[in-house]
């Protein structure tokens, strides 16, 4: 009898172990779960990424709505914009989720990245655009990239110097600061070796950009095509060598000041990230898309 109690006491305690160790291991997954998905980069692709973030958590809310295979906790889409270069340190330093980009990614970064992933949101492109008051626009709707560069570099301090007839009206500079994927977009489609004037305003964003132009009839910037198309009423947008800034044209090629709107990772997706990602791409997700002014990933 001592032998038959002390055998079932023998498999209750193994039972009770191999109860704890599956106990254990749920609370570990469920505790290496993250209810948060941050991303941080490009300002042109913010406003994007944080709409579709807002209509992903009305939603859904709980990420079990989105699964039930995943927790009952809170969503939480975080997005932050300090420009295209913070994007890529973001992923490299490991502080976001998805780093965010508006200019193709370098060989260097890449290099640094064992397991890089990419994301293409969104065709955009940057328009020299000016201020729609601005007495140019009466007169021409084409420029030339010499001209460009004459412009952006202050070879070309008057709007009289671009043509005549215009008034000697000192030209308004207004670029991305330093760290945005459009400087380095326009500074290799446009400037090439020559520097833009250090007179040039610089935008902590891209709708900040566009918002100076809008507010200063002399100025001139490279807001971009999104941006454009948000205030079409108060910016016109110049053919550039002859090729104007359109959907079609962008697709195409042809217009050659042009980026694409993306987000990097540089590891697996967990599965919450991936759900959220198949959104990004899903009509909703294409419809924000266009509502921001963007031309959407097909």
């Amino acid at each position: 009898m001592k032998k038959i109690i002390l055998f079932l006491s023998i498999i209750a305690m193994l039972f009770s172990c191999n109860s704890n160790k599956t106990d254990n291991a749920s609370n570990t997954q469920a505790s290496d779960f993250k209810a948060e998905i941050s991303f941080d980069g490009s300002s042109s692709l913010a406003p994007v990424m944080a709409s579709i973030g807002n209509k992903f958590m009305e939603e859904y809310v709980t990420w079990d709505k989105v699964s039930p295979d995943l927790p009952n906790e809170k969503i939480s889409i975080y997005v932050s914009s300090a420009g295209s270069g913070a994007g890529v340190k973001s992923i490299l330093d490991n502080t976001a989720s998805f780093g965010m980009l508006a200019r193709k990614i370098r060989d260097n970064e890449k290099a640094q990245m064992t397991n890089y992933k990419e994301f293409l949101v969104a065709s955009d492109a940057l328009t020299v655009s000016v201020n729609a008051k601005n007495p140019i626009v009466k007169i021409k709707d084409n420029l030339d990239s010499d001209t460009i560069r004459k412009i952006f570099s202050g070879e070309y301090k008057y709007w009289s110097d671009v043509d005549a007839s215009l008034p000697q009206k000192e030209i308004v500079v207004i670029i991305r600061d330093l760290s945005g994927g459009a400087y380095e977009v326009f500074q290799e489609s446009i400037m090439g070796e020559t520097q833009i004037s250090p007179n040039a305003i610089q935008s902590p964003s891209m709708g900040a950009l566009g918002t100076k132009i809008v507010e200063n009839e002399n100025a001139i910037g490279y807001a971009s095509y999104g941006v454009y198309n948000q205030n079409k009423d108060n910016l016109f947008a110049f053919k550039v060598d002859g090729v104007e800034p359109t959907k079609e044209n962008i697709l195409n090629g042809q217009y050659k000041i042009q980026r694409p709107l993306m987000f990097i990772k540089n590891s697996e997706l967990s599965k919450n990230e991936s759900a959220f990602v198949d959104y990004v791409f899903s009509d909703i997700g294409k419809q924000i898309v266009e509502e921001n002014g963007y031309i959407p990933v097909e």
